[in-house]
């Protein structure tokens, strides 16, 4: 399946490259400049759409290194509260979560879209995903998070997630490479052959997400902090959009998507 459906928003094959926006509620964030306080998320939320945000994506957790452990019922907490305040928004919404509970205090509210990093790893999780009918999108996992190294560990791990989800129902689907440090073991270079080889997971005949806004690998070649790489995610992006990526998530709403619209009009698809 080449396209995927998200809320009213079409998904790769012909579509337009889309862009989905990141919404941290989570202070532990590596990048402090995107957490968003409970009272500002509905305005957020409204300015990302109005900058050019097709999706927006909540988060709670932070799932970068050495990020401080939360408990799961404090993200839980986090996301129905944030939950509350877009429900009936306008704009797709997707969940980044890992954890069954809170996926499924979640759907009581108004999901277009779940966001696994597990990729499909936990059961419970699967069946209340599956249950739920909405599209999902699954990182390169076998049973953590980024547990693979390498383009051909990568297409072996998405392969795998593409078997779970068939195996349960679940159709809409949207794969995510897994780039950045999710393990100790990953080194930048890893992530480097991905976005190298980017083109190579067209093979899976799925819509692609490419989410790599300000991470470690970008900053450990520039020698800029979080706040400062932003010009070199643009460059980034830029590469996987050449190669097929069909989702950009994303926590620089406007910048990303004037790089969107320049691509395309260069590509002749708007």
């Amino acid at each position: 399946m080449l396209t995927c459906r998200i809320g009213n928003i079409t998904v790769g094959r012909n579509a337009p490259v889309r862009l989905m926006a990141v919404i941290n509620t989570s202070p532990e964030s590596f990048f402090s400049k995107s957490f968003v306080p409970p009272e500002s998320v509905f305005s957020t939320a409204q300015r990302c759409a109005d900058d050019g945000a097709d999706i927006i994506d909540i988060g709670a957790r932070s799932t970068a290194p050495n990020a401080p452990v939360i408990p799961v019922e404090t993200e839980r907490e986090r996301v129905t509260d944030v939950l509350k305040q877009i429900d009936g928004l306008g704009i797709p919404v997707s969940l980044d979560t890992m954890y069954p509970e809170v996926l499924d205090a979640a759907l009581r509210y108004d999901l277009a879209a779940i966001n696994d990093i597990h990729g499909l790893a936990d059961p419970e999780y699967t069946r209340i995903a599956a249950d739920s009918g909405l599209p999902v999108i699954c990182m390169a996992s076998e049973t953590a998070p980024g547990d693979v190294r390498g383009v051909n560990a990568t297409l072996s791990a998405l392969s795998g997630v593409i078997e779970r989800a068939e195996q349960n129902g679940i159709e809409e689907l949207i794969l995510d490479p897994a780039i950045g440090k999710w393990i100790p073991e990953r080194e930048f270079e890893d992530d480097w052959e991905l976005c190298r080889h980017f083109s190579a997971f067209l093979e899976l005949e799925r819509p692609l997400l490419a989410a790599v806004s300000r991470k470690s690998f970008i900053g450990d070649l520039t020698e800029r902090s979080p706040e400062e790489r932003l010009a070199g995610t643009l460059a980034v992006t830029c590469s996987l959009m050449d190669q097929g990526a069909s989702l950009i998530r994303a926590h620089d709403v406007r910048e990303t998507a004037d790089i969107i619209r320049v691509h395309q009009k260069l590509n002749q698809r708007i």
